[in-house]
């Protein structure tokens, strides 16, 4: 059975007749980068930003929308799927402690980032005025 990002880009591929290289050379990435992430049922981690955005951008696809197969095929949930993080000047994290958070959930095993979704999910779900 194939993951959400799989089945993303194989229904682009086949709906608009493109091969990797096609995609990869309208993303401005490596034809293996885009196989790979065709052909892999579980991925380990997160792909890079820049991946992700070569990817959209190859598949003619929001950004979002591919961030959120991305997500969903490393057992993460997204609490606001869509949702662009906030930026600064130059597309830096607005809030440099998100950028190391994410960084190191990506180093976490599925397992782990389970338990950490769970966690984050109960401190927002908490009554308001509670710490």
């Amino acid at each position: 059975m194939a993951n959400a990002l799989q089945q993303i880009i194989r229904d682009r591929l086949d709906s608009e007749r493109w091969s990797y290289g096609e995609v990869a050379r309208r993303g401005n990435i490596p034809r293996s980068t885009v196989h790979h992430l065709a052909t892999t049922d579980h991925m380990a981690r997160m792909p890079q930003p820049a991946t992700l955005e070569g990817l959209a951008l190859g598949l003619g696809l929001p950004l979002g929308a591919i961030r959120q197969a991305a997500a969903e095929a490393c057992g993460i949930h997204l609490y606001a799927a869509g949702a662009e993080p906030p930026r600064a000047a130059g597309g830096a994290s607005a809030d440099p402690d998100v950028e190391v958070l994410i960084a190191s959930l990506q180093r976490l095993s599925s397992d782990d980032r389970r338990h950490v979704a769970a966690l984050v999910e109960s401190l927002l779900n908490r009554a308001p005025g509670t710490s």
